[in-house]
């Protein structure tokens, strides 16, 4: 991949659209003081790609750590709940609900995270945070059975709430993940 943007090259016409630049260029919290609180919520995806091998070991219990889809769904579910500490211009928001699911597949494990809260900003961040740390719980875990597990396709699945509505990521048929 290449990157599209070298540092300190944003032109004053892309900052217009990115909210953390105020018009001189410097990086700033956005100001929501003025937005209304409404009911937010985000649901983030990952997947954690490993061998089969590792997957019928996962399957068996037989971690040298213990069970990784539980620890994995503690450790996102806390960390969704720092994000601000994590991200320097997220706002802290009283999250009213997070549930980070993982799920054991043909080829790796799959991760939902899900975050709720009423507030004037949205929960994006929350819930890829949630879903990020999941997923790298999991690397943690397993480590030990397999050093080539990768960590791909983290995205938000579909957010609601705020100004700018409904978004729902369109699915896409590239048969990569398609054994789960």
């Amino acid at each position: 991949m290449r990157c599209i943007f070298r540092c300190g090259s944003l032109n004053t016409e892309a900052m217009k659209h990115l909210s953390h630049y105020d018009k001189s260029g410097r990086v700033r919290m956005v100001d929501v003081t003025a937005k209304p609180a409404t009911s937010r919520t985000a649901i983030a995806h990952a997947f954690v790609r490993m061998k089969k091998a590792t997957v019928a070991s996962i399957r068996r219990l037989k971690s040298p750590k213990g069970s990784p889809l539980e620890i994995a769904r503690i450790a996102g579910i806390t960390a969704a709940k720092r994000t601000s500490e994590l991200i320097p211009l997220c706002h802290p928001l009283a999250l009213t609900h997070v549930d980070v699911r993982a799920q054991l597949c043909q080829n790796g494990i799959e991760i939902t995270s899900e975050a709720t809260a009423t507030g004037p900003t949205g929960v994006e961040m929350e819930a890829l945070v949630g879903a990020s740390v999941a997923a790298l719980t999991i690397y943690d875990m397993c480590k030990a059975l397999e050093r080539g597990m990768e960590i791909t396709e983290l995205h938000v699945v579909k957010k609601s709430g705020g100004r700018s509505g409904t978004y729902v990521r369109p699915r896409k048929n590239s048969g990569k993940s398609a054994k789960r």
